[in-house]
């Protein structure tokens, strides 16, 4: 990419960042204005993108091609472990099951396992931390084979994740990986947002992914914007030309859950600046949101019913949303 595009590039997002910041007293949460701000972006991104952004608080959520099916990469290894926590609560192993590790399982595009002999057996608890916190391709694969590629696509489904499938182990040198793991920003926000309530296969199976996702050590997408306080509990996933993200953001007084996803990027320092950039908005637009929720009081939504709540270029008020 050349220095000028990606001075345009730089400007737009600054442009756009200024233009998100609230105009009136009385304004909707500045989520609602997202959508059109990454529209805004995107003009100038030469790259596939997709994001959803979700409010734990209202289940507001905001969007970009949210539904679009795009390559998963590492993202993937959410439901994989989804599924690992699935078949331990139904009792069909435990934590300290031993997983032996064959030939067919090794790939040497992320992790340290790939240089482990065959033969070699590890727990299940060894494998859910390095497939999460490192991302270590041989353990996601020697977990797949433990609980079935059919059992993770079944559990998918019944979530409602509609995009999500996963066709093949993971393959770092194998180009079809594109197209054999599959997910979606929408998929991702909605399995993350059932964790975050308790509600992902049970409660102690959900704080325990938490912990796992907490624990991600590749910290350069969403967290790298936000204040170092701040916690999170994410995944990446990256290919040649893919960067991903998504993660539960615990905000103060605003926790949210957020997936972007980007493919065809002709430089990955692209992907990294949009991730960037989402993430920064969609804080700064949490923060906004919380304030605006507490500066609101029963008695004034009662007495003034005519109080422009919303501007005239906003969208209609989602019903859902608390007016406190």
């Amino acid at each position: 990419m050349s220095r000028r595009a990606i001075a345009t590039l730089t400007l737009a997002f600054c442009v756009v960042a200024a233009c998100a910041l609230p105009a009136t007293a009385y304004v909707p949460p500045s989520l609602r204005a997202l959508s059109h701000d990454v529209r805004t972006i995107a003009r100038h991104v030469p790259a596939a993108i997709a994001l959803d952004v979700l409010d734990l608080d209202t289940g507001y959520t905001a969007g970009f091609n949210a539904s679009q099916s795009m390559p998963a990469a590492s993202t993937i290894k959410v439901p994989v472990m989804v599924e690992v926590f699935d078949q331990l609560e139904a009792g069909r192993f435990d934590l300290n099951r031993r997983v032996e590790l064959t030939a067919s399982d090794k790939d040497y595009g992320s992790g340290d396992l790939c240089d482990a002999p065959v033969g070699e057996t590890f727990s299940v608890e060894q494998l859910l931390a390095k497939m999460i916190d490192i991302s270590d391709n041989t353990a996601t694969n020697m977990l797949i084979r433990l609980v079935g590629r059919r059992s993770i696509n079944a559990k998918m489904g019944e979530l409602g994740l509609r995009r999500t499938h996963l066709a093949q182990d993971v393959r770092t040198d194998d180009w079809a990986i594109r197209r054999a793991l599959r997910t979606s920003a929408g998929d991702l926000v909605h399995l993350l947002a059932l964790m975050a309530h308790g509600e992902l296969v049970d409660e102690w199976s959900s704080k325990e992914m938490i912990g796992l996702l907490e624990a991600d050590q590749i910290n350069t997408l969403l967290p790298a914007p936000l204040p170092e306080n701040i916690p999170i509990a994410h995944k990446t996933g990256s290919l040649v030309d893919t960067l991903n993200d998504a993660g539960i953001v615990y905000a103060a007084d605003a926790p949210y859950v957020i997936a972007v996803m980007t493919t065809a990027l002709p430089s990955k320092d692209l992907g990294r600046a949009f991730i960037h950039t989402i993430s920064r908005l969609a804080y700064a637009d949490e923060l906004q949101s919380a304030r605006w929720r507490t500066q609101i009081t029963p008695a004034t939504t009662d007495t003034s019913p005519d109080v422009p709540y919303w501007d005239a270029g906003s969208p209609t008020p989602n019903p859902q949303f608390p007016r406190r």
